[in-house]
């Protein structure tokens, strides 16, 4: 049962890599009839669709990303489109390719320039990129130097508005709940918590609570010191005042999740455990402002969108807490919860996390 198990896992892994979540970010500058499009999309996903690594070796180069730009260019002017009030407007040309840095792995910079017909006042967008080969890819979109927020874009949807009246907060909020859904290892971490949140520690090991009472009071504590103390550096990473390097923020986030299923297997951490759950979600909080970050927004542009995603990520989680906590509080005293499900499921979490830890520290790649 538990190798089987961890085979689920490990499977799972492939397909919802922890903060592998697809994301391109577009933003716009408008002078008078005038328009400048900035499209960063990550070389892995063009790599997935044009297969630009030519020599096979697992590892892009510049080379290889300079020579295919004439496919790059065009899948991304077929994936994105705008009007300005409904009317086309004309091409005037592009700048040098670039690469770029972000929070989720490098990106192609793709920059154009455009003439509409009049002053603009608003942009309809037009957002198909990787609608045929990714349906969890998202664009993140904003106007420079506007007071509208940035608007969530989803391949295939209906044209979105984008100008001085726009408001992306439901969108921040879905992508949010997107985030957690996809981030395997925050819901890991979540799932080992609630686990044995229906036990207390019990000398060197657990046992069962008496009343669903306090089972649920145990859950209040664990989420709402995980909550606070990722909102607070959510905000702060977000808004630019930390900026850890990316892959120890990925390495942390897997050690948290290791040593809290080690935990579960054999108590070792002193004090309660909601003290544990608030220093490890310091460092999830981190993980979660990624999107944001790479938005670039800064001061009251930020706080929308920040609510929103935070929201959104709060969802996610008591989403995971609503379908799990019923099923622990049921089994709590069965054999099969207290010899199978806890340690079979903690040792294939810690298993997991070990291998991410490898993985994020050394930027090696053990799982297909």
């Amino acid at each position: 049962m538990i190798r089987w198990f961890a085979a689920l896992l490990l499977l799972a892994s492939s397909a919802a890599w922890s903060h592998q979540s697809s994301e391109a970010y577009l933003s716009y500058r408008v002078t008078g009839a005038d328009v400048e499009q900035r499209l960063d999309i990550a070389l892995r996903d063009l790599d997935r669709d044009l297969a630009l690594d030519a020599d096979g070796d697992g590892r892009l180069s510049w080379g290889e990303v300079r020579t295919r730009w004439p496919d790059i260019e065009r899948l991304a002017a077929d994936g994105v489109r705008f009007t300005a009030g409904g009317a086309a407007c004309a091409p005037k040309g592009s700048a040098t390719p670039q690469l770029e840095e972000h929070s989720d792995g490098m990106h192609a910079v793709l920059v154009t320039q455009w003439h509409c017909p009049a002053d603009v006042q608003e942009l309809q967008i037009t957002y198909r990129l990787f609608a045929a080969t990714d349906a969890g890819h998202r664009g993140l979109a904003r106007l420079v130097g506007a007071a509208g927020q940035p608007l969530v874009l989803v391949p295939g949807a209906a044209a979105q508005r984008l100008g001085v009246d726009s408001r992306g907060f439901a969108g921040f909020v879905i992508e949010g709940m997107a985030h957690i859904a996809g981030g395997l290892d925050h819901v890991l971490f979540l799932v080992t918590l609630l686990l044995v949140a229906v036990w207390h520690r019990h000398g060197r090991g657990w046992a069962p609570r008496a009343s669903a009472r306090s089972a649920f009071a145990e859950t209040l504590r664990l989420v709402t010191a995980f909550t606070v103390a990722h909102s607070i550096t959510l905000g702060l990473a977000a808004s630019g005042v930390i900026d850890p390097p990316a892959a120890a923020v990925e390495s942390l986030i897997a050690l948290t999740v290791l040593l809290a299923a080690l935990d579960n297997l054999r108590p070792f951490v002193p004090g309660p455990r909601w003290a544990m759950v608030g220093l490890f979600g310091l460092v999830h909080g981190v993980g979660f402002a990624g999107p944001l970050k790479d938005l670039g927004l800064r001061g009251a542009e930020l706080v929308l969108p920040l609510l929103g995603f935070n929201l959104g990520v709060e969802l996610g989680q008591l989403a995971v807490v609503a379908l799990l906590l019923p099923l622990a509080l049921a089994l709590r005293d069965r054999e099969v919860y207290r010899r199978w499900i806890v340690p079979g499921g903690s040792s294939a979490v810690a298993a997991l996390a070990l291998v991410w830890c490898v993985e994020r520290s050394l930027a090696v790649q053990l799982l297909p």
